[in-house]
């Protein structure tokens, strides 16, 4: 949810630094934008609505600063409105806030604020820092200390940067919402220059994720929980929020920046969908050994664990669920459980290994749930997609999905990398008789899964049932995770009505929904006993005339029984639900094309969900 850039050591490219880096964070969902630059006074321009809104407000009038913050807003408190939208200022207009997050005593110091005879001009939590900072300014604090004051007040979660008039820095501070520095001195640190002091001509940066500034460096500084930054044109430096200095290590990001474009495609989710091949390629590369039977997961493989709990959300909890029947399926208890549930009412741990899975790093409901388990003497392990992440800084042990920068906000390529790397977890703790048979199919997994791309008549499906009351997907084991995925992607994208289920609970309920205007899609492979009974219960909807388009390897007569059919190559159970998958996001993003919807910024929802 909402983004922040900030900008120092760009002299007059500042404005259009800020402005670019917004663009790049609007894959996190906001409905208003604006920015602030600071040079003996603070001009602010912010508007409701898309960057696009923002753009055209800059033409109107003149705006300049050698310091500067931006933000995407998420509407939390108070409605999408200009005077709403980010940056705040206080009452002289001297100081000016943008932040993530959500105050949750901002109630209190508001009352305190304007019996103090501060006015406000917004609904939100956010305007209470720079009256805070005013309050300091006023009582003669340094603006640093003033700050640091504002910030020690706050209650909550927060990334918040604040620029102050006639100062040529920006200060910063985190607690449970990222924040990151680019650094973009010219020169890698040393002994001689410790915690960022640099000779002058350098250009710093912070931002909620590195893609804001990813097109001018690629070093970057991790912020924790609990730490204050200072970027000026002389050089960045880390502390605590009480002042006592901290040592960060400058990491390299090692994507390219022009992995965040679209590079031709019309949305960047039909350019993640076919990037699946290459995301699969890179999760899957160095971990398996075919020859030797065998996958690497490194130190990781020692973890040996008595049971595992994964705790996830959305998109991660159906990976989560995959990999719960995966362990379940080599003999260790396992259970996947919805964050936000196990972070407010935790079920007993024993001696589990707790699995955060998280795309982000950041979801506040993961964090919370590891959290609770690393307070309850758990082992944790991040399985996550982006390095230095808070997942990954703060559980015991981590493991990557690789899958490279998704800008998306509805999840394809991760998904698909997460069950990949879901099973290399699996088989480097436990052991199974299929090993070498798993290992060639995850080995062809790219390869087959670019197979579906190239042929999958997913187009022509959505265009039969564009108009359809509402959309059902059924499955079974690994299957029925998929169903629920298909399910949310048709919601997050089409904004169509869609459900996913268990194939045998389709009869428990669901079935009294199920019409000629309800179509059904029935992943079934392979043509074991689970197949049948999917079968069967694919029998129970087209006797109702609902219509039936079968996911299918073709292996089990289910063709015979259905209207339309998407086909996946035949290969392993586990294999078999990855390219499953791959069908209903085509099935979903055609749909979504088809209406014309915003496809890669659905409304109402953000890529990195970062409050509780």
């Amino acid at each position: 949810m909402c983004g922040i850039i900030g900008a120092v050591g760009r002299g007059a490219d500042t404005l259009d630094v800020l402005v670019h880096g917004l663009s790049k964070l609007e894959y996190r969902g906001y409905d208003s934008a604006g920015v602030a630059l600071a040079d003996e006074s603070i001009d602010v321009c912010k508007k409701a609505g898309e960057i696009d809104e923002l753009r055209a407000a800059l033409e109107d009038r003149s705006i300049d600063g050698s310091v500067g913050v931006g933000h995407t807003r998420w509407s939390t408190h108070g409605p999408p409105t200009d005077e709403n939208a980010h940056p705040h200022q206080d009452c002289s207009g001297d100081v000016a806030v943008v932040h993530n997050g959500i105050i949750e005593n901002y109630q209190e110091l508001r009352d305190e604020l304007v019996s103090a005879g501060h006015t406000f001009r917004s609904d939100t939590d956010t305007e209470v820092v720079p009256h805070l900072v005013e309050e300091q300014l006023r009582g003669g604090a340094d603006p640093e200390a003033a700050v640091r004051a504002a910030v020690s007040r706050l209650e909550g979660s927060y990334a918040v940067a604040v620029v102050i008039a006639g100062i040529e820095e920006i200060f910063a501070a985190r607690n449970d919402s990222p924040l990151v520095l680019g650094i973009d001195d010219g020169a890698p640190r040393g002994p001689d220059r410790p915690n960022g002091d640099k000779p002058r001509g350098g250009a710093y940066y912070l931002a909620s994720d590195v893609p804001a500034f990813r097109d001018h460096t690629d070093r970057v500084v991790y912020l924790d929980d609990g730490e204050f930054t200072v970027l000026g044109s002389d050089g960045w430096r880390v502390t605590t929020l009480a002042g006592e200095p901290v040592e960060k290590t400058v990491d390299t990001v090692d994507w390219d920046p022009e992995e965040t474009g679209k590079s031709g495609y019309d949305h960047y989710m039909l350019k993640e969908i076919h990037e699946q091949p290459r995301s699969l390629r890179q999760s899957l590369s160095e971990r398996v050994d075919e020859l030797g039977g065998r996958v690497d997961i490194g130190d990781l493989a020692d973890l040996n664990p008595r049971g595992v709990q994964l705790v996830a959300c959305g998109t991660s909890y159906h990976a989560a669920l995959y990999g719960a029947e995966l362990f379940r399926q080599a003999g260790i208890p396992a259970q996947a459980f919805r964050a936000s549930e196990y972070a407010t009412s935790p079920p007993p741990i024993g001696d589990a290994l707790v699995v955060g899975v998280t795309q982000s790093g950041e979801t506040a409901d993961t964090l919370s749930a590891l959290r609770e388990a690393q307070r309850r003497g758990a082992r944790t392990l991040g399985v996550t997609n982006v390095v230095g992440s808070t997942v990954a800084r703060e559980s015991d042990h981590v493991f990557y999905i690789r899958a490279g920068p998704e800008i998306g906000v509805a999840a394809t390529k991760t998904f698909a990398s997460q069950l990949a790397s879901l099973n290399l977890l699996a088989l480097g703790l436990t052991s199974t008789d299929s090993t070498r048979e798993i290992i060639s199919s995850l080995r062809d997994l790219p390869g087959q899964v670019q197979e579906v791309l190239d042929g999958s008549g997913a187009q022509a499906v959505a265009e039969t049932y564009l108009e359809s009351d509402a959309y059902f997907f059924i499955g079974r084991e690994l299957n029925y995770p998929v169903a629920l995925e298909g399910a949310l992607k048709m919601k997050e994208i089409t904004y169509k009505h869609a459900e996913g289920f268990a194939a045998g609970e389709l009869k428990h309920g669901p079935l009294a929904l199920v019409t000629n205007q309800t179509p059904v899609f029935a992943i079934v492979t392979g043509d074991d006993e689970l197949a049948q009974k999917t079968i069967g219960n694919v029998k129970e909807v087209e006797a109702r005339d609902a219509p039936v388009i079968a996911v299918t390897d073709g292996q089990s007569d289910v063709e015979r029984y259905a209207d339309h059919v998407l086909r996946v190559p035949e290969t392993h159970p586990r294999t078999a639900a990855v390219l499953a998958n791959v069908q209903l996001q085509l099935v979903s993003y055609h749909t979504a094309a088809l209406l014309d919807r915003s496809i890669d910024k659905p409304r109402n929802l953000a890529k990195s969900v970062t409050v509780e």
